[in-house]
């Protein structure tokens, strides 16, 4: 049998509203007792339970939060919670740390994860759907494929734009002179937001060459169409959608294109 490391973990709270001290656990830090570098951060993927207490919650600021405390670790061993101050105030918190016996820091972290954080079984039969699970399941393949460290998040448009443009592109790298981006766009739930997309584009590409010096691809990621052959009206949705943003040079690909899309930016980013 292998010997147990005796090690500490912290749980780390979003907390949308301090003064009535409500709060969800979102994710762990462990270590190795008397051995910070050893840290590991794991957030969870499942924000359900953060939407319930708080709608307006921005879980994709959340998510880059994740891969900046893990870079900060790496990079410095910054205290995690100076990290947290730093990015959201009091709205997420750290727990004092409580020893735990550990097989290994990986084995344990998924097993405080389970056990602190991630949904219930029996809460999870409800799916997610619409643009969430789109997101979700680009990030997964991107992080299957190494990447999604490394891609910048919730890129602000009006950086290349105007100020006051509230559109934020979900994802995306630079390999050489082209900037990627990637955005999950539900056309069975919202298929308004491939209009904005569309408006939004040349701006961008322009934004871009001009801040950058570098060429835009745009990749709208949505669901496969859906329904019988004979729903005229939602196909005819469908189409429209697709068809106004590639109008405005934006690739359209599906879910089931986004492994490619992945395997792609591990070469281009030698991992």
């Amino acid at each position: 049998m292998n010997e147990r490391q005796l090690c500490e973990f912290f749980l780390v709270r979003y907390v949308p509203d301090p003064v009535k001290n409500e709060f969800v656990n979102i994710g762990v830090l462990l270590r190795e007792a008397g051995r910070p570098e050893s840290a590991v951060v794991r957030f969870t993927k499942d924000w359900s339970r953060v939407r319930c207490v708080d709608p307006d919650a921005d879980t994709s600021m959340l998510e880059a939060l994740e891969a900046e405390v893990r870079r900060r670790l790496l990079e410095d061993g910054q205290p995690v919670m100076k990290v947290l101050e730093d990015s959201f105030s009091n709205q997420l918190q750290i727990t004092p740390p409580k020893a735990c016996l550990a097989e290994s820091v990986a084995a344990e972290t998924e097993q405080l994860m389970a056990l602190y954080v991630e949904t219930r079984k029996r809460e999870s039969t409800v799916r997610r759907s619409g643009r969430a699970a789109i997101h979700a399941k680009m990030r997964t393949e991107f992080e299957r494929a190494g990447v999604w460290d490394l891609m910048r998040k919730r890129i602000a448009v009006a950086s290349y734009t105007q100020p006051g443009d509230p559109l934020r592109i979900d994802c995306g790298y630079r390999p050489n002179g082209v900037i990627r981006m990637f955005h999950a766009v539900s056309l069975e739930a919202d298929s308004e937001l491939a209009k904005v997309l569309a408006f939004s584009a040349p701006g961008l590409a322009d934004g871009i060459r001009r801040v950058e010096n570098a060429e835009l691809e745009l990749t709208a990621i949505v669901e496969p169409v859906k329904g019988r052959a004979d729903d005229e009206e939602r196909l005819a949705q469908y189409r429209f959608a697709v068809e106004t943003m590639e109008a405005q040079k934006i690739r359209v690909l599906t879910t089931n294109d986004v492994v490619r899309a992945a395997e792609t930016a591990r070469r281009e980013l030698r991992v």
